[in-house]
């Protein structure tokens, strides 16, 4: 489970450029949960996600994983618990490494380092299968550099390191947000199959309204670093563009201030 109670976080605190990213956030999360996360602009969502990561320390709260206090934690310590994406498809893979280097790297993460060989057959084997899943053809391109992939192929490989050795948590932080729509859809369908056959606890923050709707069993929106509207289920089944941003205005009484969602 992850838990986050009392979250606070203010950016250049006591300054004229004081910005107050997460207001006493309180969100809960269950195991398998696939949530949705959208909002305005400056709302909080990648704030809240780089609290989660501890690339930000948050000024007040508790963030759990599991009944396990990691508020306090560095952000290398907090590394085995989560799997991330970003939203650059530069970020995540390096470049001048070949597919299965980079895979290796994943799956040895948290591992002491030794002198033993670098990638076994077992483990190459291993890679080519999960490659072969993807449906990209990266299987047959093991040895190629990774800087010399699609941006669309960087992403759904930065997907399989992100979840080769199965994270409590994985956070994708717009990361089909840089691709063009077809591409993005295919990222999206891939993280949908990996979070559904890993029964991933996963948190899927987009710009896109109609992709907040469709994928996940659960949608979140976020205004002035709080959650605002909590929606699971049939409810969320229902939902439309129209009736989702009507429900923003009831719960925040202001339009909902996203050019890049609104225009999605």
């Amino acid at each position: 489970m992850l838990d986050l109670i009392d979250v606070k976080k203010t950016f250049n605190a006591k300054t004229v450029n004081e910005k107050v990213a997460l207001n006493h956030l309180n969100l809960h999360l269950e195991e398998g949960d696939f949530v949705t996360v959208i909002g305005g602009n400056g709302a909080g969502k990648s704030t809240m996600l780089n609290a989660i990561a501890g690339a930000w320390p948050i000024d007040q709260g508790r963030i759990l994983i599991d009944g396990t206090d990691i508020s306090r934690l560095p952000e290398h310590r907090r590394a085995p618990l989560l799997g991330r994406v970003f939203q650059d498809p530069m970020t995540g893979t390096t470049a001048t490494m070949q597919i299965e280097e980079n895979l290796a790297l994943a799956a040895r993460r948290g591992e002491r380092r030794t002198l033993k060989a670098g990638i076994t057959r077992a483990e190459r084997n291993q890679y080519r299968d999960q490659l072969a899943a993807l449906g990209l053809g990266l299987e047959n391109r093991m040895t190629t550099k990774v800087g010399l992939l699609s941006g669309g192929q960087r992403q759904a490989l930065t997907l399989l390191m992100a979840t080769l050795k199965k994270p409590r948590l994985l956070l994708l932080d717009e990361h089909t947000a840089a691709l063009d729509p077809r591409t993005a859809e295919k990222v999206l369908e891939l993280s949908e199959k990996v979070v559904t056959e890993n029964h991933l606890m996963t948190l899927m923050v987009t710009h896109n309204m109609r992709d907040a709707i469709r994928y996940g069993n659960r949608l979140i929106m976020m205004n002035d670093g709080a959650v605002i509207l909590d929606i699971a289920g049939e409810e969320k089944k229902k939902l439309t563009v129209e009736t989702l941003m009507n429900a923003f205005f009831q719960a925040s009484g202001a339009e909902f201030a996203n050019d890049r969602a609104l225009l999605s």
